[in-house]
């Protein structure tokens, strides 16, 4: 667990910066900056995306999970979480109402990552945090600019970030036996094309509830469990 929870601390030190800065930056500022990160999510993915040569499994865990997180409205749930932490915690201030899009996005950034996926299995099999701190790095300067553009949600996106990658580490030691890399590989992949989801949504090219499609991640899990 040591590489999540620093992982959370960065995203907590990197947000705190960016709010220190948030009213000293225009609004045409913080949309530019929103836009380059957008199409650099969508890089992200699109590198991940590739990772499986078994797009059958890709495609199929992507339709079974959408429809799972349809069923359980995985994203609304997320914007509630963010909207009662709003009530609790944040101002109510003009920008106040970003709170709970800060949280949403920033998790959802954070968590559907290969480097998310990939590092709480390395730390919960190996106890090997290298990838979690490169990932804390990476997560603490997005976070900067998250916070800077919309506020104090992308703080509490921590929270979400230490359960997630919490339960994968956790998990990893009881699955270790079907975590070969095959099953990783097709959980990057389709890791990549909710981050590339992630990215249009930053654009706002496309409307798309990745939080619906999260359980689409862990399928590949499930089917070489079946198939072995």
């Amino acid at each position: 667990m040591l590489g999540t929870i620093v992982n959370g601390i960065a995203i907590i030190l990197g947000s705190c910066v960016g709010l220190f800065f948030r009213k000293g930056i225009a609004e045409n500022y913080k949309t530019i900056i929103l836009n380059g990160i957008g199409l650099s999510v969508i890089l992200v993915g699109m590198k991940s995306a590739l990772s499986s040569n078994d797009l059958l499994v890709v495609i199929l865990s992507i339709a079974a999970g959408s429809l799972i997180g349809e069923f359980a409205r995985i994203e609304k749930k997320l914007e509630q979480l963010g909207q009662f932490l709003e009530a609790r915690v944040a101002a109510k201030s003009s920008d106040s109402s970003s709170f709970a899009r800060g949280f949403v996005t920033a998790s959802l950034v954070f968590c559907v990552g290969s480097m998310a996926i990939v590092g709480s299995l390395e730390s919960g099999l190996t106890e090997n945090h290298q990838t979690l701190f490169a990932k804390s790095v990476l997560d603490g300067i997005t976070s900067i600019i998250f916070a800077s553009a919309m506020g104090l949600g992308v703080m509490f996106s921590s929270i979400a970030v230490i359960i997630y990658q919490g339960c994968i580490t956790i998990s990893a030691f009881f699955l270790k036996n079907f975590l070969v890399t095959t099953t990783i590989d097709q959980m990057t992949s389709v890791g990549g094309l909710l981050i590339m989801a992630l990215g249009m949504n930053m654009l706002g090219i496309t409307r798309i509830s990745v939080g619906n499609m999260l359980p689409a991640i862990f399928l590949p899990l499930i089917y070489y469990t079946e198939v072995s």
